[in-house]
Formats: C-alpha cells, sequence, structure tokens
C-alpha cells in the first residue's frame, strides 16, 4: 500500500529537486511514522506491545527507503536528459548552457 499509493504521491516531481540535509530528514521521519502505522505495533510474548524498530521496518521494506527511491528516479531522469538531441531546452538548461 505504501509503495503504491503514499510514495508515489510524496515523491512526485522529485527527480528535480534539490535535497538538502534537512528536507532528507523530514522524509526519513515521514516514512518511518507512515510504515509504522500501516504494519502497526509488535505483540511481545509477555503480551506487552511496542512500536517497530526502524531495523525492523527496513527489513520489512527490504532497505528500499524513499532516499534511495528519489535517487533512482534522479538517475533515470539524467539518463533521459543524456540521450537527448544537443539542442533540446532541457539539455542546455541541465548543462548551463541557456544561450
Amino acid at each position: 500500500m505504501y509503495k503504491t499509493l503514499v510514495r508515489p504521491v510524496v515523491t512526485y516531481a522529485c527527480k528535480t529537486w534539490v535535497l538538502k540535509e534537512n528536507i532528507k530528514t523530514k522524509l526519513r521521519v515521514f516514512e518511518r511514522k507512515v510504515l509504522r502505522r500501516i504494519y502497526g505495533p509488535t505483540k511481545e510474548k509477555d503480551g506487552t506491545w511496542r512500536i517497530k524498530s526502524n531495523e525492523e521496518l527496513n527489513k520489512m521494506t527490504g532497505n528500499k527507503n524513499i532516499r534511495n527511491h528519489i535517487k533512482t528516479q534522479r538517475l533515470v531522469w539524467f539518463g533521459h536528459v543524456y540521450g537527448m538531441p544537443d539542442n533540446s531546452m532541457v539539455k542546455k538548461y541541465t548543462n548551463g548552457h541557456p544561450n
């Protein structure tokens, strides 16, 4: 549910984002909150409940976190721009030669 509904909405147009450390931190915190809500608490053998640790969440998602997804999308975008003709406006702006 997270990978098909939540993450695409959150990462819309992420290919062109400038990721600063504070934004990366906010994305990680958001992702963990959503995953903890989706997977719910864990019941211990003694009958108590606890929230899942970050390591457990990473194991459940296979370390495919939101930062890695954004990095992948940015590399895909770079591949598209690299394959464009040299007179393309997008490629000119990417290379820093808009005129």
